[in-house]
């Protein structure tokens, strides 16, 4: 049985290789049988762990902790820690172990910019990213792969220090800036990714280009929420990784709950995209909103493709 380390996931799962083989799979439009628990304690620590079982090829387990203190501990440790393990779903023998923070940030990365590659403009060339965490350049990364047009990226945080850092010591061929007025930046973004833990929403619908491109990734519980009603209402339709776990988050459940958006407004998931069922973007004046909720299927995905890397040599 093989055990991969960060260093190793991070080389093994680059951003090109990895969103191709998530694309492929879900091409393939195989779904596996998928289930998450997540629990919270009374400092929103979070545990969750999901299982997915591709049947007759693998199972994938992920159990991973989510807590935001964690940094700010001494010595401070990540926020996001974890083990995925992976299993020969004809026989149940153990095949590997890896680092779960890594896989989820490569896993959650391309997931998203598997999204834009459908619901992007073409000529993209502003990234907005709200929130400076352990993710973020993931994100930043694996946007640009899908869109090189994006020659500008801007980085904001409730911390402005931690933007200030991230702007600094991240290693991209682009226009670095972090900034301190979110508001005055949603205007000349056509890519804007969320990776926080907001409870409020942060982007305003009223102040988006026309054209441009929201992609959800935090607000992963009903009380979280990263967009408001008039960035769903001007959307008017929600693209989506998942339905499986979507209505979970308060992006989708609380526009649904207010009629906002109906279930019809839920128009299509990556597996739609990728079959060709829809071809996403309809307009270059269309403002797309995507949710990425993620899922053990997901995981199972990366896993699978991370296991024939090592298998391959």
């Amino acid at each position: 049985m093989h055990h991969v380390t960060a260093g190793e996931a991070q080389t093994l799962l680059d951003d090109p290789g990895l969103i191709a083989a998530l694309q492929a799979a879900h091409a393939a439009d195989l779904r596996p049988d998928t289930h998450r628990d997540i629990r919270e304690d009374q400092n929103a620590n979070a545990f969750v762990s999901l299982l997915s079982w591709a049947d007759q090829d693998v199972i994938a387990v992920k159990m991973v902790g989510v807590f935001p203190g964690n940094p700010g501990l001494k010595p401070p440790q990540p926020s996001v820690q974890g083990l995925v393990l992976l299993f020969d779903g004809k026989t149940g023998r153990p095949l590997m172990t890896a680092d779960g923070a890594e896989l989820t940030f490569r896993k959650t990365a391309a997931d998203s910019a598997l999204g834009a590659s459908f619901l992007a403009r073409q000529d993209a060339r502003t990234l907005l990213v709200c929130g400076a965490g352990g993710l973020a350049p993931h994100v930043i990364a694996a946007h640009r792969t899908v869109r090189p047009s994006l020659s500008r990226v801007l980085i904001w945080n409730r911390s402005p220090a931690r933007a200030k850092a991230l702007a600094e010591n991240i290693s991209v061929d682009a226009e670095i800036t972090a900034i301190d007025d979110l508001d005055a930046a949603l205007p000349e973004a056509d890519v804007i990714s969320c990776v926080t833990m907001a409870t409020e929403p942060i982007v305003k619908g009223a102040l988006l280009k026309p054209g441009a491109h929201v992609d959800l990734i935090g607000a992963y519980q009903p009380q979280m929420r990263e967009s408001d009603d008039e960035t769903i209402r001007r959307a008017g339709r929600i693209f989506l990784d998942t339905r499986l776990f979507c209505e979970r988050s308060g992006d989708i459940a609380e526009p649904l709950a207010r009629g906002i958006i109906t279930r019809e407004g839920l128009v299509a998931d990556l597996f739609d995209l990728c079959c060709g069922r829809h071809r996403g973007r309809g307009s270059p004046a269309e403002i797309t909103v995507y949710k990425n909720s993620g899922g053990g299927h997901l995981d199972l995905f990366t896993a699978r493709h991370l296991y024939a890397r090592i298998m391959a040599g």
